[in-house]
């Protein structure tokens, strides 16, 4: 995804950025699984829980796993080709934290089980977007733009 050209559109961000933060979600998702429902894997989901909620409400860049890849990984890339629209990124955060917030709820709620299931479904769309660069959030995002503007 390219910055579209009009000056609505906020400034872009470096693609790679929210992909390396998926590969470290990812991390966190699989260690969830590990400890399946143990207090520790409450834990680690409130983590995620709480990284989704930075990254949905102040931005991609405004989380951990942002700070991380612009103060570390970044300097040492050459500069993007292209940047991308930060809206649909961080509408994938707000879905992120939408699925493992409720099967943290539910999960302290009593039925422990929500935390890993709440986990795998995460992983899933972590997994694709680390691996593949398939953002399934910002798919959703811009199916969403398409249909309120009435051209999907």
């Amino acid at each position: 995804m390219t910055t579209p050209t009009h000056t609505s559109a906020p400034a872009g961000i470096d693609p790679r950025g929210p992909r390396f933060g998926a590969a470290l979600t990812l991390v966190l998702l699989v260690a969830v699984l590990l400890l399946g429902t143990t207090p520790g894997a409450f834990v680690v989901l409130a983590v995620v829980v709480a990284s989704f909620a930075l990254g949905a409400f102040g931005g991609v860049g405004r989380t951990w796993q942002g700070w991380v890849f612009k103060k570390v990984v970044r300097p040492r890339l050459a500069p993007p080709t292209e940047l991308e629209d930060p809206r649909p990124p961080t509408f994938a955060q707000l879905v992120g934290l939408v699925i493992t917030g409720a099967g943290l709820v539910i999960g302290l709620a009593g039925v422990a089980v929500a935390v890993p299931v709440a986990a795998a479904l995460a992983l899933v769309a972590a997994f694709l977007n680390a691996v593949f660069g398939l953002c399934l959030g910002c798919e959703l995002y811009l199916l969403g733009v398409r249909l309120r503007s009435g051209t999907a």
